[in-house]
């Protein structure tokens, strides 16, 4: 049974029912169906606002009310918004009077109250699911021995009551993980410390507070480790039926110097004048079945969070790091996609299979780097694999060239690497640069994931794609505006933007001084990229089809449409499987966008504290750099390493000044400070506890 089968027999339905019981019963009844099973799925369809008890005993489906469902986007001055699902629909204001229990992060339904062309008003009639069960703060004891926590997040204002038995013996200044308890009215909230992180004061207390408010852990449950345990560390005999043996093939696995996954490796060949480009994917799905521990936990984790000085993996190092890693000289199961590709990049057969390899070489960027460059040294110690490399980055140019006619979209802005000593204290904070080695990877694992997604959306199975959706109007209209100010011509797009118009406006920013922060504010205007079940295409990449098939130890889509395509191999995808594949790729596709950006948010926190764990030893240095962001109160510099500081209005030059929001300008009488303009600063301040960084001009 499905859950699209009781969404129908719910939509057909007119009855009326005394119990949520009854209603179960009924349906079980209906399609002969387990009770059990028939609770699941309907708890589940409840949970997730997909139907709605409306009342006086009738249950209906969201998109028959009225009712919205979305997350709830709090603030420290006690009102919020609501971000909807739906891409019709702007997010909702909702005043404090209508927030009826809801917090921060709660997904809920909503009312519409009051719409206005200048805004939307609602009301929460239904929290679906609370996101503050478990908070991370700073720990006060009172006189009587009880104590009281406020949230990191300000964005929840309430405090949390903790009794003293409850406390774990927490004293004043300490970071806690505390354990939520909501009283019906949700007037008064107790608690209970589940961990204490250490002294608020400490780098390591603050970065663990930061992982723990995004609800990410180090350790894996007892029951996933045990079944990690029961997996072989080697490949069996029994495991090699009916594979591509690839074994004695010249393939390897090209990754940054700190990795220590290795998901994808690659291989090459000629064809007459083609080339035969191999992607081998690690067999993850072997090993992961569906709805094991070990999937249960993958799918809660969603994908791997990686850090300046740890990296909490999706998947347990017994997989991630030793039997699904392509480890080089050892026997590994992968999945293969082989594509025959035409010189002018058009690729004219391609084949998936089961397959077994055995690394031949661990290559990091740099080595693969220095043997396209032609390097003596590096040519004579690789001998064996130079041909091959270099026949892959001629591939890999062929590839490029198509991917910028396609309209793929290139923004120059780099990523922060952090150089730790032994007790994590940052010694250099760089942008970490891309060389041709890098983008060859790059190239190959796009294509490979452009041919999956192809190959299974013409088939029209269930299939978890990776979307990018094409920009609004008014933000693009914004952008344009924008560069415009800046002397930077346009051309009408007409009707509807396509990715190569945008790119056209890219390459008229090459080379100028406001390049990297243009990028930043086109990359702002464009929509979330997102997991979803339908093939909406990707509009950075200029794609029809896109899906991720080549990080199943790291992202959960990944392992999803592996299994699909494992079934498919074996034949075993029929018309009832399709109906129960349609539910699981919804779910994991949503599951997986929203763990996708909560990684994201915790990257971005922990990457911004150890900058300004760093600037607390560069007090007082001059530095140039670029204003990256111009609002109200002041401009953010970003310098040449990505680190980034405000400088506020009151400590500019005195004059008179006006926030330009479009144009992004301070502008006052005698001085002006824009967009992209580059100046002297002076750090002044680094707050670690609000991981913030001040400068003055110098």
């Amino acid at each position: 049974m499905v859950k699209e089968q009781i969404l129908n027999f719910i939509k057909s339905s007119n009855k009326k029912y005394k119990s949520r019981n009854e209603l179960l019963l009924d349906i079980s009844k209906h399609f002969d169906e387990n009770y059990n099973n028939v609770k699941t799925l309907v708890e589940g369809l409840l949970k997730d606002g997909k139907i709605v008890d409306v009342g006086h005993g009738k249950y209906k489906l969201i998109e028959e009310t009225e009712l919205i469902k979305g997350r709830l986007i709090g603030n420290n001055k006690g009102y919020a918004f609501v971000d909807v699902e739906r891409a019709d629909i702007s997010d909702f204001f909702i005043p404090p009077t209508k927030l009826n229990g809801a917090f921060n992060g709660d997904v809920v339904l909503i009312r519409p109250l009051n719409i206005t062309d200048l805004s939307q008003e609602a009301e929460v009639v239904r929290i679906l699911e609370r996101n503050n069960t478990t908070l991370v703060g700073s720990y006060e004891r009172l006189k009587r021995g009880d104590g009281v926590v406020t949230a990191d997040n300000n964005k929840f204002t309430k405090q949390i009551f903790i009794p003293r038995k409850k406390s774990l013996n927490a004293v004043s200044g300490q970071k806690v993980v505390v354990k939520v308890i909501f009283d019906k009215n949700n007037t008064n909230l107790t608690g209970e410390v589940l961990e204490i992180l250490g002294d608020e004061n400490n780098i390591k207390t603050l970065e663990m507070a930061l992982v723990r408010s995004h609800k990410l852990y180090e350790e894996f449950p007892n029951e996933v480790l045990a079944e990690a345990d029961k997996i072989p560390n080697e490949v069996l005999s029994s495991e090699l039926k009916d594979r591509l043996d690839l074994r004695d093939e010249l393939i390897f696995t090209i990754d940054g110097a700190d990795a220590r996954d290795f998901d994808d490796a690659v291989s090459i060949s000629k064809n007459g004048i083609n080339y035969v480009l191999g992607v081998h994917i690690a067999d993850v799905g072997n090993y992961v079945k569906y709805n094991s521990e070990l999937d249960k936990e993958a799918y809660t984790r969603g994908t791997s969070t990686y850090f300046p000085n740890m990296v909490l993996p999706m998947l347990p190092k017994k997989l991630s790091n030793g039997i699904c890693s392509l480890n080089e000289g050892v026997d590994r199961l992968t999945l293969s996609c082989i594509m025959e590709i035409k010189p002018n990049g058009e690729v004219v057969s391609h084949k998936i299979c089961e397959s077994v390899i055995n690394s031949k070489k661990r290559f990091t960027y740099d080595e693969v780097y220095s043997i396209i460059c032609g390097e003596n040294e590096a040519c004579k110690k690789f001998e064996k694999f130079k041909e091959s490399i270099l026949l892959m980055n001629e591939l890999s140019k062929i590839l490029e060239e198509v991917k910028i006619n396609n309209g793929m979209l290139e923004f120059d802005i780099p990523e922060p690497i952090f150089t730790l000593d032994e007790n994590d204290k940052v010694k250099f904070v760089e942008a970490r640069e891309q060389n041709d080695a890098h983008k060859l990877i790059e190239n190959f694992m796009v294509l490979c994931n452009e041919v999956i997604a192809k190959h299974y959306a013409i088939l029209d199975y269930p299939f978890v794609y990776r979307v990018h959706e094409k920009p609004t109007k008014d933000k693009i209209d914004n952008f344009i505006y924008f560069i415009n100010s800046l002397g930077i011509s346009t051309t009408d797009y007409g009707i509807e933007i396509d990715p190569l118009y945008v790119q056209g406006i890219l390459n008229q920013l090459k080379g100028k001084s406001c390049e990297k922060v243009c990028n930043k504010v086109l990359l702002r205007s464009l929509q979330k990229a997102k997991y979803l079940e339908d093939c909406l295409g990707h509009f950075g990449l200029g794609l029809k089809y896109y899906c991720h098939f080549t990080s199943p130890i790291r992202r959960y889509p990944d392992l999803c449409i592996h299994r699909i395509i494992k079934e498919d191999l074996h034949k075993m995808v029929n018309k009832n499987r399709i109906l129960e594949l349609r539910d699981y790729v919804a779910d994991s596709a949503y599951r997986s966008s929203e763990r996708e950006k909560n990684a994201t948010d915790a990257e971005r926190d922990v990457d911004d504290l150890f900058k300004t764990y760093y600037m607390q030893d560069h007090l007082n240095e001059v530095y140039e750099g670029t204003i990256s962001s111009v609002q109200s109160y002041g401009f953010y510099v970003e310098l040449e390493n990505t680190i980034e500081g405000l400088v506020r209005i009151e400590n500019l030059p005195q004059d008179s000044y006006i926030f330009y929001e479009k144009s992004y300008k301070l502008k006052g009488n005698g001085h002006t400070y824009s967009l992209g303009d580059t100046v002297n600063v002076k750090a002044v301040m680094a707050n670690l506890s609000e991981r913030r960084i001040e400068f003055v001009l110098v």
